[in-house]
């Protein structure tokens, strides 16, 4: 099976695999989600982690006790935000290279360069709306390292974006995944909120080959 079979594999079958996990590995599940996300979060090379949905799969798993609430947060959040902090420092020693490079092994060039075109039209906040779509939230902080956006901006921004999905996608799980529904179809919820998640990127593509696109990806100043 291909990296991309196995990873839609997992991602349809989320709940289980982390079922497994935490019979097996108690605590250290903690350490997993958390590794998963900073990776997802911090490093351009790993974009096709789960995001989304292994915060509303670890968020369910809470809700019936094979996790706690409150240390599945934090850990979280911590993950989130340190991720987006070290990619930031990552698009400031050597984004701009990477940007002036035809091809670079392991990093889509043109997922980089819609991030910074994302972030031209959006400035700052996109380090908040960039949360919530996939692929997107993996290179807007490396983006903003390149740009040399002010630090003290990027940390308050990233702190905002951070809570802001946590809560959304982490309190979605806790307080939705006891409902029979959500149960039943667990699969399925997990599979729309990925199509959920990337509907602003597909609009924003749709609205710039409309406009007549920008080629030009150029830094922005910030």
């Amino acid at each position: 099976m291909s990296i991309i079979g196995t990873l839609i594999n997992v991602i349809l079958h989320l709940d289980k695999y982390l079922n497994v996990i935490i019979q097996n590995y108690g605590m250290w599940t903690y350490a997993l989600i958390f590794l998963i996300i900073f990776c997802e979060t911090g490093l351009v090379v790993t974009p096709f982690l789960p995001g989304d949905s292994i915060l509303f799969a670890t968020g369910a798993l809470a809700s019936i006790g094979s996790l706690k609430i409150f240390p599945l947060f934090i850990v979280v959040y911590l993950s989130a935000v340190m991720g987006d902090i070290v990619n930031y420092h990552i698009g400031q020693k050597i984004g701009t290279n990477i940007l002036e490079k035809k091809d670079v092994k392991y990093i889509n060039k043109e997922y980089l360069k819609k991030a910074n075109s994302f972030y031209e039209k959006h400035g700052s906040m996109t380090i908040v709306v960039g949360r919530f779509i996939p692929v997107i939230r993996t290179f807007v902080p490396f983006v903003a390292g390149i740009g040399e956006m002010s630090y003290s901006k990027f940390i308050a921004y990233n702190m905002l974006g951070g809570v802001l999905w946590v809560t959304l996608f982490l309190g979605g799980g806790y307080f939705l995944g006891e409902l029979p529904f959500i149960k039943q179809h667990f699969s399925y919820i997990l599979i729309a909120i990925i199509i959920i998640s990337i509907i602003p990127g597909i609009v924003a593509f749709i609205k710039g080959k409309r406009d007549g696109g920008n080629n030009e990806y150029e830094c922005g100043d910030f």
